[in-house]
């Protein structure tokens, strides 16, 4: 295959930032979008120019690390995928594909595709954790837990934090990512005496990292790589609210 790769270019978040068109022939279309980057980045090598930056971790679907905007949507033509797992099969010959990274106040620009999503790791250290005795790893079966519980908290955690629900979303709300997080724990037996001080604390960071108000569309949801519910957003909210109540 041939293609073009018609990608952002921001050496800083003080840059400009610029779209720079690379052309790029012999892309097989069993590549990954990721390793047709490779590709790319192999011959501006060659040709003693600066490379691409992007992130990319373990390749697998898992980090949460790889996501950009492919063609105007997160993470390509795909619901439901990750950057790492699109394939060059899913373009045409001689296609102009569009990269961009994340835009979003609250993932400033570090470098041509790479974006800060510490504002992540601050709402979950806000909050994202339970207070446990250190020593030896207790009894598997000394607090129960049913089957639907457990099921619906998997589902929860299987968050990966990769920031596809706030760069879709018109507002750069980042409610998916913080409602799963909160909901994970709190629906466990061992989060629920932190449950009340948690769901204030992290959304309360939430809103100190400039992420924007859901106004419910359910974008979020479509982008999102492990199809996470906006069922999460509706009932932290209305644990917060509950929260507030009892604050007062």
């Amino acid at each position: 295959m041939r293609v073009t790769f018609k990608i952002w270019r921001q050496n800083n978040n003080s840059d400009e930032g610029r779209f720079v068109e690379y052309e790029v022939d012999n892309i097989s279309e069993e590549m990954s979008f990721l390793e047709a980057l490779d590709a790319l980045n192999e011959s501006l090598v060659e040709e003693g120019k600066g490379v691409v930056a992007f992130d990319h971790d373990c390749r697998e679907g898992i980090c949460g690390q790889c996501g950009v905007f492919i063609n105007g949507r997160a993470n390509g033509p795909h619901s439901n995928t990750t950057t790492c797992q699109l394939h060059m099969r899913s373009f045409k010959e001689g296609e102009v594909i569009v990269v961009e990274p994340w835009r979003a106040k609250a993932f400033p620009i570090i470098k041509d595709l790479v974006v800060d999503r510490s504002s992540f790791d601050r709402i979950i250290q806000s909050g994202g954790f339970i207070t446990a005795k250190t020593g030896t790893a207790p009894e598997a079966n000394s607090i129960l837990v049913g089957k639907d519980i457990a099921d619906t908290a998997m589902d929860m955690a299987a968050c990966i934090g990769c920031g596809a629900c706030v760069a879709t979303c018109k507002n750069s709300s980042a409610a998916l990512f913080t409602s799963a997080k909160i909901n994970h724990l709190n629906i466990l037996p061992q989060g629920k005496t932190e449950s009340t001080k948690r769901v204030l604390d992290m959304t309360e960071r939430m809103e100190l990292e400039d992420f924007g108000h859901c106004s419910f569309t359910g974008s979020c949801e479509i982008e999102c790589p492990e199809s996470i519910s906006i069922t999460n957003i509706a009932k932290m909210n209305f644990d917060l609210l509950k929260a507030k109540i009892f604050k007062s």
